[in-house]
């Protein structure tokens, strides 16, 4: 009971730091028998905390770096979960004994129920998926080995579109689950290390089929800004479909990078979004022809909205403004890498928030009496989430009202800029024609291009989200 109650906390408040959370794939998670869950690691506890939330499994038991342990708060939260603590050889040199926990996670699956692990051994923040451990597997085996109902390992892949940024989006996606069959379980009785060498292997090719990946950040930066641009100006992309054309993106660029005219078009981007940065523009702000009229309007509802939501959002933010300062300070200063950040971020921000909540409202007792106590417990959530719809407008029409400034200011760059992106737009589309996969069904046809582009003239304003 206090499991699934404490699931439920977890899910409201992944849904709450991340605007849009995405699951693909959930239909791969058997719905019963012993499973271990082994995914990417790009965002340190969050990524657990994601994973638990919404496997629509419970419950499940994830291994998690040893040291952790050593927080008393974030042990008690962990042990509550009921999550693994192992050892890392890196971080404790000699002999690491960790066969209690392996035989912890063996009477899980005997007993049919589910292990979280994440085999890259580290939570980073690379580009691409490193060089998995082999533990994973040679779990699977073992318990597979001795117990008469299957178990299947299901890959998974973690994709954050902003990880460490507040309101940001998040795609979860399972990959088809991978069985500890007859055949692989006959391979592994005649040859143990080839057959866990073979399986991790094939474990790291499943989860990078889930995954955004790129050789490095510089040809990811090259990825989205391609993808941009290619992508019709009326379309909209859930984070599903943008990981899916971006991975599109990356494969064939893997296998074409060598021609010229790839190479070519790679420095023109480059070139382009170099130019962008220097102009404190965004590539999404020359797409989109706004009239001045409706610029205005957009900035005069989203002022209306703001001034009407005010004075409820007003207690929840002298609440919340605070704890978001620390928990923001305690993230940039106490990080080791950017990975770690947002973990950081809801460590500090959960249990400072619930203790003002706390304090509130034992204050709004003393102050006014005990009624008062039912009523700010009521109200002060209602204030929260005003404050973040506020805070989310307020943030929108200062981009708007920013954007529309330095559009008018930088008006010859402007000009240049959009008669540049339209001939960029149409060598990427050229490019994809000549290099994309005939065999794999184009996410976008003829007619979703049919829209006009931002070519030859510049917008009046700009969209602020």
């Amino acid at each position: 009971m206090f499991y699934r109650g404490f699931v439920r906390f977890l899910s409201l408040l992944a849904s709450t730091f991340y605007r849009r959370i995405e699951v693909v794939g959930l239909e791969n998670v058997p719905p019963r028998g012993a499973v271990i869950f082994a995914g990417n690691h790009p965002n340190a506890l969050v990524d657990g905390l994601l994973l638990v939330s919404l496997a629509d499994r419970s419950p499940i038991h994830f291994l998690g770096n040893a040291k952790l342990w050593g927080f008393p708060v974030l042990s008690s939260l962990l042990e509550a979960l009921g999550a693994i603590p192992v050892l890392r050889r890196e971080e404790h040199p000699g002999v690491v004994d960790n066969r209690g926990a392996f035989a912890r996670v063996h009477d899980i699956l005997v007993g049919g129920g589910c292990v979280a692990i994440f085999p890259e051994g580290i939570s980073h923040a690379d580009s691409q998926l490193v060089t998995l451990k082999t533990g994973a597997a040679r779990m699977a085996l073992h318990a597979a080995a001795q117990r008469d109902n299957d178990v299947a390992i299901v890959p998974f892949g973690l994709t954050y579109l902003d990880r460490d940024r507040f309101r940001s989006q998040v795609l979860l996606q399972f990959a088809s689950p991978i069985p500890m069959d007859d055949a692989r379980l006959k391979a592994y009785q005649r040859d143990e290390v080839g057959t866990v060498r073979q399986l991790t292997a094939e474990l790291g090719e499943r989860i990078s089929g889930v995954m955004l990946s790129a050789p490095d950040w510089a040809t990811l930066r090259f990825i989205h800004a391609a993808r941009r641009l290619y992508k019709p100006t009326a379309a909209k992309l859930t984070p599903a479909s943008y990981v899916d054309l971006s991975r599109r993106f990356v494969e064939r660029y893997a296998l074409f990078a060598e021609k010229p005219d790839v190479q070519r078009l790679r420095v023109e981007i480059e070139a382009y979004q170099a130019e962008l940065d220097g102009l404190g523009l965004k590539d999404y702000q020359l797409s989109h022809r706004v009239s001045a009229c409706n610029a205005v309007r957009r900035i005069v509802w989203r002022t209306a909205v703001v001034t009407v939501l005010l004075p409820l959002a007003l207690p929840g933010a002298i609440v919340l403004l605070p704890v978001a300062w620390l928990a923001a300070t305690v993230g940039a200063r106490f990080s080791y890498d950017i990975d770690d950040i947002a973990t950081l971020k809801l460590v500090t921000a959960v249990p400072v928030l619930l203790s003002t909540y706390a304090l509130v409202a034992v204050m709004a007792g003393v102050g006014l009496g005990w009624v008062w106590v039912a009523v700010a417990l009521l109200l002060i959530p209602v204030s929260l989430f005003a404050t973040l719809f506020v805070l989310e407008k307020q943030a929108q029409l200062l981009i708007s009202m920013r954007s529309l400034l330095r559009l008018a200011r930088l008006s010859a760059d402007i000009d240049a800029l959009v008669a540049r992106r339209g001939e960029l737009v149409a060598a990427v589309r050229t490019a994809v024609d000549r290099y994309a996969d005939p065999t794999v069904r184009r996410m976008f046809d003829a007619p979703d291009f049919s829209s006009p582009e931002a070519v030859g003239s510049r917008p009046a304003s700009t969209k602020g989200s």
